[in-house]
């Protein structure tokens, strides 16, 4: 059965999410930078029938809109969103999987609103110490995001292109196409677009150095109360140093698993279990 599509008003826009029901605790999946809440499709399958799992798109990702201000593309403003799509569904607390950016979302939504979140697990989340930008603090990931081709013929171009190439090639084939599904528009004229703008992504990694960035969430991690469990791949490209630190200032476990930085979607199945070890309500 497909996801219920979700729609919140929040800021001035429409937020998108995607609810897969099911009568367990709520579990919410939350995305990194560029994907669509929808990429956790095949995960939210395997957890339906022991959680309710629940994903948002946090302004300008999936089925989200954008602001007319990128300035406003922050990660405090991204649990915001989070924040009003639970308010809508009436879901007072979870337990929560924030992956990349949505790591760092997470931290923000128990700032913003402590005892939301009952437990988390951290996967590669950007959460750590950051120049400010303009201080030696450039994003080169975000020159690479704006680089990004928006446009294409259609999807299964999309994933002859994806599927052949860093880095994205080691997604498993179901966690690839769900992310096409849903994180590209169709267009009048037959072609696609990538529903995050490359803009939209470049801006949040730009956002992880502002004053309410990575840095804030980082410092917060010294405060929490709640169980917090780290996870980092053995080939990430970040510094594994950071993940190790998040789970030591957070008084949390830290785990190292194999795989890149998109661990999360290589192995669905070793993602399931994660969550059943580590997020019980």
């Amino acid at each position: 059965m497909d996801p219920r599509l979700v729609t919140v008003q929040q800021d001035g826009l429409e937020i998108a999410a995607l609810d897969w029901g099911g009568d367990g605790p709520p579990l919410l999946l939350q995305h990194p930078n560029g994907f669509p809440a929808g990429v956790f499709d095949p995960l939210a399958r395997r957890l339906r029938d022991d959680y309710r799992p629940i994903a948002v798109d946090v302004r300008g990702h999936g089925g989200s809109q954008r602001p007319a201000d990128l300035a406003d593309c922050t990660f405090t403003n991204g649990a915001r969103d989070v924040l009003a799509v639970l308010d809508a569904l009436e879901v007072p607390e979870v337990v929560v999987l924030g992956h990349s950016l949505g790591g760092g979302v997470t931290v923000f939504m128990d700032q913003l609103r402590p005892g939301v979140v009952r437990k988390a697990l951290l996967c590669e989340a950007i959460v750590f110490p950051m120049p400010p930008r303009g201080e030696g603090g450039g994003n080169p990931m975000a020159d690479v995001a704006r680089r990004r081709r928006a446009v294409w013929p259609d999807r299964e171009t999309v994933l002859a292109s994806y599927a052949s190439r860093p880095p994205l090639d080691v997604m498993e084939p179901e966690c690839l196409a769900a992310y096409l599904r849903f994180g590209f528009h169709d267009r009048d004229d037959g072609t696609v677009e990538l529903a995050c703008e490359p803009e939209v992504e470049g801006r949040f990694f730009e956002a992880a150095s502002d004053p309410d960035g990575a840095t804030l969430a980082f410092d917060h991690l010294r405060t929490v109360t709640i169980p917090v469990t780290v996870v980092a791949s053995r080939g990430t490209d970040l510094q594994p140093a950071w993940f190790r630190e998040q789970a030591e200032v957070s008084g949390g476990t830290y785990l190292e698993v194999p795989g890149t930085h998109f661990f999360v979607q290589e192995d669905t199945e070793r993602a399931a279990r994660l969550v059943h070890e580590h997020l019980t309500w």
